[in-house]
Order: C-alpha cells, then structure tokens, then sequence
C-alpha cells in the first residue's frame, strides 16, 4: 500500500509539472496539484496566441511528455469526433508511439513466465532485434521449431501496472475536475475516461486480438482474395501473441505495387468491398485498416494484420447505419433524422426543427456533387457531429465505423481517386434494408414485438397498482414539455398586451364621452383651469387608436 501510494505522489508531480510546462497552471491550481510540485518548477508559460488550435496542440504536448498510457488514450480519443471538438481530434491524431524498444533479455524472461519454458524449446530462431515497438509491446520475427516462420508480438514488461496506476490517477482526476470545472461536467469526463481506459484494458489482453484475428478469418473464409494470418494459440497467452509472418507490399506503396504488375483499380475496390462487408453484411469489422496493417500478397491477396481495435455491431445498428447511407445517397433529410433518432440515445429537451434545419444545411453542403466526389467517411462523421450538437449519445462502435470508413477513403484515394465510395457503398446498405424487409425476418421483428407489448399487458395491473399507491400518498409529481414553449408564450403575452391596450382604450373613450355628456348637461365651458380637456382627449385618443391600428396592420393578421 505504501508503495502505491509513492507511485501515485510520484506520477501526480509528473502530470502537474506536465501540466504547467504548457500553460494549463489554472488546471493544476484548480485540483490542488499545485501542491505535488516542487517550488523550483512552479513556473507559468506565456502563450500569447490561445486558439483553440493552440491548446489542442498543447494538449497534445502533455499527453506526449506523459508517456505511453496517456499517448494510447490520446490515440483511442482520436476515434471519436462524437465527444471532442475537430481541432483537438487533428491533434490527437499526430500521436505516435516514440518509445524505444526494451531488451532482448527483458524478451526472453516474459516469453519464459508466459510460456512456461526457455525461449530455446519453442524456437529455433528468434531475432533479437525487434521489427516494431510501439508503447504496448513489440514484435519479433521467429522460426518455430516446425519451421514455420512466425511475428511473435511481446507485451513490456510491467505496463499493465504502470497503465493501472494511470488509469486510478485519471479517473481521480477526472472526478476532480466535474466538480471544479463547467467544461468537464459538459464534456462528461469520467464517462469519457471509463470508456477509453476499457479500450485501453482490452489491448493489453492479446488472447482478444486473437480471438478477434480468427472471428475476421472466419468471416473471410469465401473469400479467396481477403487473408488473415493464423494464430498459433499454443504460443500465445494473454502477454503473447504468436501468429503467422506473411511478407507483401503495404497498400500505400503505390510505386511499388505497380512495379509488380498489380491493378491498383481492382485492389482500391477489392479493399472497400472487404471493410463494407465486414461492417454491413457481419457487423465485426477492423478498426484501425491503416495502410501499416493491410498488405498486398501475390495474386492481389489483400492481408489484415493487427486487430487489437475492432468494431461491433448489433442488427439493429447495422440496419441504422444503412439508412443513414441510402438517405445520404437520396439527400432525405427525413430518412437521415429517422436514422439519428434511431441509432442514438435523444435526450428528452432536444429541439427537433433545430435538429432538421442542421440536417438540412448538412445536405445542402453534398447537394449536386457527383457522388465519386463525396467522402462517406466525413459525411458520417458530419452526421454524427450534428447528433453530438443536440447531445444525441451515438454508440462507440457506430462512431468508430466513422474514422475506419475515412482511413479507408485515404488509402482508396492514393490508389484509384476516381473510384465513388458510395456507388460500392450503396448494394450493402440495400442488401441490408431487404434482409430487414424480407417475410421471415419482418416475422421475427413481429413476433419480438408481440412479446414484448403482451409483456407490457401482462405487466399493467401491478403497475397500475403502483401508480395508485403513489397517489394514495400525495407523491405523484406531473412534469409537462411543450416544444417551442418560449414562442408560445411570447405570442401570448403580445395578445394580452394588445388586450389590455384596447381595454384602456375603450375606458378612455368612455371617460371622455362621460365628461361630454356631463358638461352638456350642465352647459359649462370644456376649459379646466384653462386647459381644454376634451380637445386634449381626443386628441390622445386619435393617437392611441391609430397606433393600435398600425401594430394589427403590421402584424399582417386582421
């Protein structure tokens, strides 16, 4: 316990000092951290230019100098546009693992604790040199002793608890800052923390990148043109991974490719109908298809490679997602707002014309462009942009689909930029919506729906019972919300304004016409100490009368 304790004040003064090296001293101030660090670097930065740009960029700085649990959030925040502003993503996006690698003797005692043997009796040749070391682990390439030539993936030594003990700071840090900070409830930072750190846990359990590896391959198996390498479960556990080494060119070598003959029309289009198959028809698809994760075999075999970031998809999104894309093809703002609705928790203040006019301006903004031209990665991640704007929660793993859909046009348009993304697009969204629509699914959705209104049925006596019990007890509490409540009442108070002009009018009138009728009567002069009272109240009379006319004549309603 006491040594947690020391690793926990150690790392509060790295993030204050952090903190403060980019000018966030209010931040440190604010949650007490001040005091975990030294007087000597209590010191205050002067940014003269406070874009938002500009503290994006310094927010980048600060995760980067905190090292690899905060570099790996940083990357997992860069896949949601639904949660952080535009500048701050393009930021985050520039985070890159610079983290040298760790020792080969460090490699073989991990390999040893995990395998349960020396490095020698599962190998014949292991490399010592790594082929890539990233802030979670490493790869090396190796031989088996069946010959079989293999990527064997290591996990650091010890930043499972170095990541532990970031995520506690983190989360204490997170609820510091909701009850301080306006911004951090808005964004809802523990929310956000939570979801990120359990990505982040994920990845350090490499029997999941497996298992997620083999559920891809299984989907591929038809496929003769898709491949995934194999995964040797008997030399992996949950700190290794063992699976197949294949050599090829990566999809983002254009020179190269075409220096070997290959097509790179059939191959942009062979890797989009792939990543449309595996969101659309199975909903589990590659998270992260980068060009440094898809490689081009002999043959145009396209190979995916590293599925530490995937996504799931329940029926019910997969048929949400394709409306989107059919009313983005058919520039149907009220198929597009259906969708939204559909696919995303609404709160219960969300102003829907507001909602529809956004959408509106967002279909203008694709109106008349052919459709080789539209980005369907952006015009997914604009639609969920707006739903963010109206506090609409879309799922992670429909915003994910998002970023993998816009790193896939990127590789797409190095490689065939005339190829429409949303002409291959469309079959799988349609094909999706006739699935939905056909006799034996829509009986199946009838079915679930008549079981759950009989439920709803069966369920009404012994809620009506509650509700009367409540009423029995003077607790019912009755909440009403009337949409465009604000222009309801500014239009009432108009007319009981104008009401009660008309109404003090007539009294004046009357007033007048009674001292009239008085003085008549008596045949005294209209002069009040000189004053010639009638003359004078006709004429404020005139005035009001007319004015009054004038406001209904403006209002353009006789």
């Amino acid at each position: 316990m006491f040594a947690k304790r020391v690793r926990h004040l150690n790392r509060y003064r790295e993030i204050s000092t952090a903190l403060l090296s980019q000018g966030f001293d209010y931040i440190v101030e604010e949650t007490g951290l001040i005091q975990k660090v030294p007087y000597y670097q209590r010191f205050r930065p002067v940014f003269l230019k406070e874009s938002n740009g500009r503290i994006a960029e310094r927010i980048r700085l600060v995760l980067e100098q905190l090292g690899p649990t905060y570099v790996k959030i940083g990357q997992i925040a860069s896949t949601r546009p639904d949660l952080l502003p535009p500048e701050l993503i393009v930021e985050l996006e520039k985070l890159q693992d610079a983290v040298p690698a760790f020792s080969f003797t460090e490699v073989r005692f991990v390999l040893q604790e995990e395998l349960g043997g020396t490095l020698e009796e599962f190998f014949q040749h292991f490399e010592p040199e790594p082929l890539a070391a990233a802030s979670i682990g490493q790869v090396h390439e190796a031989v088996l002793k069946s010959g079989k030539t293999v990527a064997v993936k290591i996990q650091r030594p010890s930043i499972a608890s170095d990541i532990q003990t970031d995520l506690e700071i983190l989360y204490e840090l997170a609820h510091l800052a909701e009850r301080r900070f306006h911004w951090a409830k808005t964004y809802q930072l523990i929310d956000m923390i939570d979801e990120f750190s359990k990505s982040l846990r994920s990845e350090l359990d490499y029997t999941s990148e497996a298992r997620n590896a083999e559920k891809i391959a299984k989907h591929s198996t038809n496929n003769p043109m898709i491949y995934i390498p194999k995964v040797y479960w008997n030399y992996s556990t949950q700190k290794v991974l063992t699976a197949e080494y294949i050599k090829g060119i990566k999809i983002s070598k254009k020179e190269d490719l075409k220096q070997q003959g290959y097509n790179l029309s059939h191959l942009a289009e062979r890797f989009a109908k792939e990543i449309f198959h595996q969101i659309f028809m199975e909903g589990f698809f590659h998270g992260d298809p980068h060009p440094g994760n898809v490689i081009v075999l002999p043959g145009e075999i396209i190979a995916f490679l590293d599925f530490g970031m995937v996504g799931r998809l329940s029926p019910e999104m997969k048929y949400n997602l394709s409306s989107l894309v059919i009313g983005l093809m058919h520039q149907n703002s009220d198929e597009l707002a259906k969708a939204i609705f559909r696919m995303g928790i609404v709160p219960d203040h969300v102003n829907k014309i507001q909602l529809r006019e956004d959408i509106d301006v967002l279909k203008e903004k694709y109106y008349g462009i052919p459709l080789s031209k539209v980005s369907l990665g952006e015009a997914v991640s604009s639609i969920f942009a707006v739903a963010l704007k109206h506090k609409i929660k879309i799922p992670s793993d429909l915003v994910l689909v998002g970023k993998t859909l816009l790193t896939m046009e990127g590789v797409i348009e190095r490689l065939d930029p005339h190829l429409s993304i949303l002409d291959i697009a469309e079959p799988f969204g349609q094909k999706l919506v006739m699935e939905r629509l056909h006799p034996k699914n829509l009986t199946k959705t009838l079915w679930k729906n008549f079981s759950d209104l009989s439920d709803i049925f069966l369920s009404l006596p012994q809620h009506f019972q509650e509700f009367t019990s409540v009423i029995k007890r003077g607790r019912l509490c009755l909440e009403v919300a009337i949409p465009e409540i604000e222009l309801i009442l500014k239009t009432q108070d108009r007319i009981s304004n104008r009401l009660s002009f008309s109404i003090i009018l007539l009294a004046f009138s009357i007033i007048m016409a009674s001292i009239i009728v008085s003085l008549s009567i008596t045949g005294q002069s209209s002069l009040l100490w000189r004053i010639p009272i009638i003359e004078i109240g006709f004429g404020i009379a005139m005035i009001m009368f007319v004015w009054l006319l004038y406001a209904i004549i403006r209002s353009g309603r006789l």
